[in-house]
């Protein structure tokens, strides 16, 4: 079935193309492959140039799986929705998730996804043992880290442009109780918050927070951190949690409540919602890994131009102070955003473009307006002037020269990927602002 539709991400910055939505991918044609749609830049979106793109939602079947071990092979369109939907209530759980369970696997390879819990488990890429694929030649063959490595290194976070993954073959992770025991704490500005993520990070596996990225002088960052860990049975009752019920953001949003008022306000009562200094409990895992999920699209709330998100990492060598820097470049700028998310980073992987590195990412959304590519532009050359890089499947208006400038293994991305593709078959409006396809 082809849909001939304008294509976004979940950004909602249109293209024109054709979605192909085919029920097995090994026949697919040799195009970009796409699989929910929720990255939130151009990564996922055909070129003008090959306006064609194979969404693997349809080929989304499970081909193995060793409930001694907990290693599951799957096809690149099965969602993390459907597996935690099967094997949650099981005791197994994703090693690594990002903060919204509509992904599939080929997508969380393709972008190296991360969570909560990157500073003690590292991104989704280490822990997958076999890829499999079809590369620009036609030729289906197996990848992984001792097999194929470098092609292997180019997929994990390549954004699709090495080949086609068709299936995956990783690790679940047994899990005590489907419970999480979360530690919620305010804090009163970005330097308290810093000092605690990292005294957290030893103690806690998953620790992630908000800040009020709107607030100045000595309330600038102030918000709340959140830490984690799987309950234990003495700890969690017997039942398996409820799904909360879903709601639908119900109109788009109109511009007036995008102001930097309206955002100062929502902000503001969002910390003040956090009575207490410190909360302790239980939490269903929805609620704690994927509270944003609850709002069926919730990315209307951004109006009709849409929203781009900014997410980098600050490395540890920017040295102390780092946040409150950024959020001075930011608020000087004016830029204004509801959510705004800081993590702990460990050590970088050995993936080419694999975005985390030791230190802290910072996210923040941006509704799309006439300023966006200056603000944009600026918040990049301070990430540069820090020793930081941005994360590409959140970007959709990083210049070319900003990003070669910040990821300093790009050559060796591009000399893999020119080996296994030479005539760059597979590409994206992102391969081909960036690189140039």
């Amino acid at each position: 079935m082809t849909q001939r539709n304008p294509i976004s991400g979940w950004g909602r910055q249109f293209v024109e193309g054709e979605e192909l939505q085919p029920e097995t991918l090994e026949g697919a044609p040799a195009v970009l492959f796409r699989g929910l749609g929720r990255s939130y830049g151009d990564s996922s979106l055909p070129a003008a140039s090959s306006p064609t793109v194979v969404t693997t939602t349809r080929a989304n079947r499970i081909i193995a799986f060793d409930p001694a071990t907990g290693v599951l092979r799957a096809e690149s369109g099965f969602s993390l929705a459907d597996m935690n939907r099967t094997f949650l209530p099981r005791g197994w759980f994703t090693p690594v998730t990002p903060g919204t369970a509509y992904v599939t696997l080929g997508g969380m390879v393709a972008a190296d996804v991360h969570g909560k819990n990157h500073h003690v488990d590292g991104c989704f890429g280490s822990h997958v043992r076999r890829l499999k694929m079809r590369v620009a030649d036609g030729r289906i063959l197996e990848c992984g880290p001792d097999l194929e490595r470098e092609l292997f290194l180019a997929t994990v976070g390549g954004m699709g442009l090495t080949g086609q993954i068709l299936e995956v073959e990783f690790g679940l992770r047994r899990i005590p109780t489907p419970w999480i025991w979360q530690e919620s704490e305010k804090v009163s500005d970005i330097d308290e918050y810093i000092a605690k993520l990292k005294e957290a990070a030893p103690r806690w596996p998953m620790t992630v927070g908000w800040i009020d990225c709107l607030a100045k002088g000595a309330n600038m960052g102030r918000g709340f951190l959140m830490k984690g860990r799987w309950a234990q049975a003495h700890e969690a009752p017997a039942r398996f949690p409820r799904e909360l019920p879903h709601f639908t953001f119900p109109f788009t949003a109109p511009e007036v409540m995008l102001s930097q008022p309206a955002v100062k306000a929502f902000n503001f009562a969002l910390y003040a919602s956090h009575f207490q200094k410190k909360k302790v409990g239980l939490v269903d895992p929805f609620r704690f890994f994927y509270p944003l999920d609850l709002i069926h699209d919730w990315n209307r709330m951004y109006g009709k131009r849409g929203f781009t998100q900014y997410q980098c990492v600050l490395p540890d060598s920017a040295g102390q102070g780092a946040a409150r820097r950024f959020l001075e470049v930011l608020t000087k700028r004016g830029g204004a955003s509801f959510l705004c998310v800081i993590k702990d980073c460990g050590p970088e992987s050995p993936a080419y473009l694999s975005f985390p590195r030791s230190g802290i990412s910072i996210a923040l959304d941006i509704a799309v307006r006439n300023d966006t590519q200056e603000l944009v532009d600026a918040l990049n050359e301070h990430v540069l002037g820090e020793g930081g890089r941005i994360y590409l499947a959140k970007d959709h208006f990083t210049r070319p020269e900003h990003f070669r400038a910040m990821e300093t293994r790009l050559p060796a991305f591009q000399a893999v990927r020119d080996r296994w593709d030479p005539h760059h078959t597979f590409k994206s409006a992102q391969s081909v602002r960036l690189f140039g396809d």
